[in-house]
């Protein structure tokens, strides 16, 4: 015959009013964690008590009741309504609902309190993310929602967020098949189907970190903090219906733009209607460009303005800036620190101070006619307007005097009559575009460096190293000393020269772009508006006020004319006499490493760093693992080499950033990776080309064979 099984008798619940009520010694709970009695208390008070508290009858010496009921598990709802009561929003006698334990169980009351706090299985944060989604669709606001669960707004938004997610999406996390921190990285975007694709396309490979997740899903987007992006502003980018992506769970740094068709055109737009206004000037023509190359104003003539002078009123300003600025420092003398608001006032005051120096420059109406203006964006983002160049075919013609029919000068012409000046004309405005780069075959087999990179790469190590030519005096002045040696004694050849100096300074044709903005480029450009600032203005006084300058700042000076001469560009050789022979070129590119080493020339200490744009992204994936592997190990080569092209240019840039890694055209002669300077001078006929200008197989001409190598300077 079966067994009856015992059934289980629950124990019984009532209501017992508030003042009946008492903590018990045997509640395990000593340490204060989580949601504070006073936010206990006002939830109680919204929405009323949700659970019953657990309690025990009071019994005194001879084992009977005594009215009275002790609490185990439940003191912090107790302590909260006990507080209610304290602020007279809950009556002493107030019935509260308790679950009555039998006085005679044998289960401890340390026992029940123990598995009341234990025993509850924590909420998933996906079904807390499905619910604050859930009181979102059903009208309460996110203000509301923070409100009633006593956190902030923010966490609710990125709960709400995470709950926006693909569903496919939510399903692989509910199941452990992400991390919080990998969902978090995919409400970036609200586009479920790119979601998804980035999840397929990394969720077969160990190496899906956050960060990677984040910039897949933004790869075709622009930075915030992108100088387009800062002029434009992003309100009138979203006002034009442009879409801002946001990661709620980092900074961001203002985010990414999705549209960048819609944010080129809102620049293309801004900048014309800014040069349509400095058209009304009458200049002649303005380009227009978001970026303009390194040396864009080579072989046009500057002209000579006139700063305007300060009206009473500014005048007036400044000296109550200056009065303000000294009183506050005098107020605070001696401060360890600063308030915030006078460190705040001084700030204000100096940047009001130094845009009294910023003066409009006034040029001729007649100068004007016949110049242009560059308009553009700067580095961080402003406009940046460069007024007052005359290009070559528009300078005046010089004119022979008019004579009479004796042969002598016309009467308007002994009168010194002035040129008419050109005709004031509507400005020609033109908006300059960028050109596309070609992508790049990604086959296995290790190819020379495309032409065009070499270039740009070259560009930049010629301009680092005429930097550090014009710092270094002793080695220009040897570099140029060099130069006339090869000049003047008929024993030299000087062809293939790295020092060009009549001086004639190399341009850069092809060029990477944000060149300008290189720390050298704007090393070079500060140089040489210190010295323009001081030169004569005069060409007839230019002799004697170099004899007035002393020795270190003609060596100074000098250093920095000869540094204009520093060609260190590689081009593509041409044999058939068009250019530069391939021997040449190889000369150059050795004479420019002597000089390279003669000044300590660094690259990495320069600024330069591998980057997709300048490098990685323009060369086969075999050469990509090959940098890595250089620069930071095999191992780390190994963590990207299942990497499609993209994704590992992106990979490789983040592993290369800190170590000091160059490509073959920056590097130093004399390691490894390339040929060395020796060979090149002791061999003679047998120089070889460095290794990143192999692959070029034309032939050393007969009549170059024997020339022997020399630093030189044309």
């Amino acid at each position: 015959m079966a067994t009856a099984v015992r059934k289980i008798t629950l124990s019984s619940s009532r209501d017992i009013p508030f003042n009946k009520l008492v903590l018990s010694q045997s509640n395990v709970r000593r340490e204060k964690a989580g949601v504070s009695i006073e936010e206990l208390a006002e939830d109680i008070a919204r929405r009323t008590l949700l659970q019953s508290l657990n309690v025990r009858p009071v019994l005194d010496a001879e084992g009977a009741e005594t009215g009275m009921f002790e609490i185990p598990a439940g003191g912090r709802r107790y302590r909260a309504l006990q507080l209610l009561v304290k602020q007279k929003r809950l009556a002493k006698t107030a019935s509260v609902p308790c679950v009555v334990r039998d006085p005679a169980t044998d289960v401890l009351a340390e026992d029940d309190s123990l598995a009341e706090n234990i025993q509850r299985a924590p909420l998933h944060p996906l079904d807390q993310f499905r619910a604050f989604h859930a009181l979102r669709e059903k009208g309460q606001s996110e203000e509301d929602i923070a409100a009633a669960f006593f956190t902030s707004v923010n966490v609710v938004k990125q709960r709400l967020r995470l709950a926006s997610v693909s569903p496919a999406l939510l399903n692989v996390y509910a199941e452990d098949g992400m991390s919080l921190e990998q969902l978090m990285a995919f409400t970036v975007t609200a586009d479920h189907g790119r979601q998804e694709q980035v999840w397929q396309a990394i969720s077969g490979s160990w190496h899906k970190e956050p960060y990677q997740i984040r910039r897949m899903l933004t790869e075709k987007t622009v930075r915030a903090s992108d100088r387009r992006a800062v002029f434009v502003g992003l309100d009138t980018y979203e006002a034009a219906g442009g879409m801002v992506l946001r990661d709620l769970f980092q900074s961001d740094d203002g985010g990414w733009l999705e549209d960048v068709a819609l944010l080129d055109r809102l620049v293309t737009e801004k900048l014309k209607a800014e040069a349509e206004t400095i058209a009304a000037e009458g200049w002649k023509w303005i380009e227009v460009a978001i970026d303009f190359p390194y040396g864009h104003t080579r072989g046009l003539r500057e002209l000579d303005g006139v700063s305007t002078g300060l009206t009473p009123e500014e005048q007036t300003t400044i000296e109550a800036l200056k009065a303000e600025f000294a009183r506050l420092e005098a107020e605070h003398d001696g401060a360890d620190e600063l308030p915030d608001e006078v460190d705040q006032r001084l700030g204000e005051i100096e940047t009001a101070l130094a845009a009294f120096d910023d003066r409009p420059i006034v040029y001729q109406p007649a100068d004007i006619a016949r110049a242009g203006v560059f308009v553009g964006i700067d580095a961080e983002g402003t406009l940046l307007v460069d007024r007052g160049y005359v290009r070559p075919e528009d300078e005046l013609p010089v004119a022979e005097p008019e004579q009479n029919s004796d042969g002598e000068p016309a009467a308007a012409a002994l009168d010194g009559a002035e040129p008419l000046a050109p005709a004031i004309q509507r400005a020609v405005i033109i908006v300059g575009g960028q050109h596309a780069e070609a992508e790049d075959d990604d086959d296995d087999a290790v190819k020379p460096l495309p032409d065009r990179l070499l270039t740009e790469l070259t560009a930049e190590r010629t301009l680092v190293l005429r930097d550090k030519l014009a710092s270094t005096p002793s080695v220009a002045f040897r570099a140029v000393l060099h130069k006339f040696c090869l000049d003047v004694f008929s024993r030299y050849s000087s062809y293939g020269t790295a020092m060009e100096v009549s001086v004639r300074s190399a341009s850069f044709p092809v060029q990477a772009q944000g060149l300008n903005d290189t720390p050298a480029a704007k090393a070079i450009d500060a140089r040489h508006r210190t010295w323009e600032e001081r030169l004569p203005k005069d060409k007839a006084d230019l002799w004697d006020w170099l004899n007035g300058l002393t020795g270190d700042e003609q060596a100074a000076l000098l250093a920095h004319c000869a540094s204009f001469g520093v060609n260190a560009l590689y081009e593509k050789g041409d044999r058939y006499g068009g250019g530069a022979t391939p021997h040449i070129v190889e000369q150059r590119i050795t004479e420019a490493d002597r000089i390279a080493r003669a000044v300590d020339l660094d690259m990495v200490e320069s600024g330069w760093r591998p980057t997709v744009e300048n490098y990685l992204g323009r060369v086969p994936k075999r050469r990509i693992l090959e940098a890595v592997r250089e620069g930071a190990g095999e191992q780390a080569a190994q963590l990207i080499e299942h990497l499609k092209k993209g994704d590992m240019a992106k990979e490789a840039e983040r592993l290369l950033a800190d170590t000091g890694w160059l490509p073959e055209p920056l590097r130093m002669t004399g390691t490894d990776q390339v040929a060395t300077v020796d060979a090149a001078e002791d061999g003679g006929d047998g120089a070889m080309l460095p290794e990143f200008l192999a692959g070029d197989d034309e032939e050393t001409p007969a009549d170059e064979a024997d020339e022997p190598p020399m630093i030189a300077a044309e």
